[in-house]
């Protein structure tokens, strides 16, 4: 895939991800001309070390679209109230959550996007899906991979 100069920015926030985020670590992607597609590994920073000292880890495939300033890459500690099960229920996720880490990517392109005077703006919304076994993350891994050389039949191909 030959990148414009937006899939550029793209390319190098999407690298930029795993610099920013410690229990996180890039699967395979791939920036298209309308859109990426790319796997996130997380590592359950929440869970308890089993017996040969690794964490959990989830995987989730995501097509769309991280980058975090310095300042949201910090650890803040905020002392929470207590809560019913139907308040948390509605709570912020927090930072270490898909939707956080899609929506950080998303901004930053944007930001340099527009810092270099392109007109770009992402859809509002984008799919995600967990991939829950190894077969699942190779056929998802090898339609990422083959992805460009079908961009010719993609319905919005211009």
């Amino acid at each position: 895939m030959n990148l414009s100069r937006i899939g550029i920015i793209a390319d190098l926030c999407w690298q930029e991800i795993n610099n920013r985020r410690k229990n996180l670590e890039l699967g395979e992607y791939v920036i298209m001309p309308n859109h990426i597609h790319g796997i996130l590994k997380l590592n359950d920073i929440n869970s308890n070390n089993d017996d040969n000292g690794e964490t959990g880890e989830n995987v989730a495939y995501t097509r769309h679209a991280l980058y975090l300033s310095e300042s949201e890459s910090e650890t803040k500690t905020v002392t929470e109230p207590t809560k019913s099960p139907g308040q948390k229920r509605f709570r912020n996720p927090g930072k270490n959550t898909i939707s956080s880490i899609i929506g950080s990517y998303k901004s930053a392109v944007t930001k340099h996007a527009h810092r270099f005077g392109f007109d770009f703006a992402w859809q509002s919304r984008f799919h995600d899906h967990i991939i829950r076994n190894q077969g699942e993350y190779q056929r998802i891994e090898k339609y990422i991979t083959e992805n460009p050389s079908k961009w010719l039949d993609d319905r919005f191909y211009a």
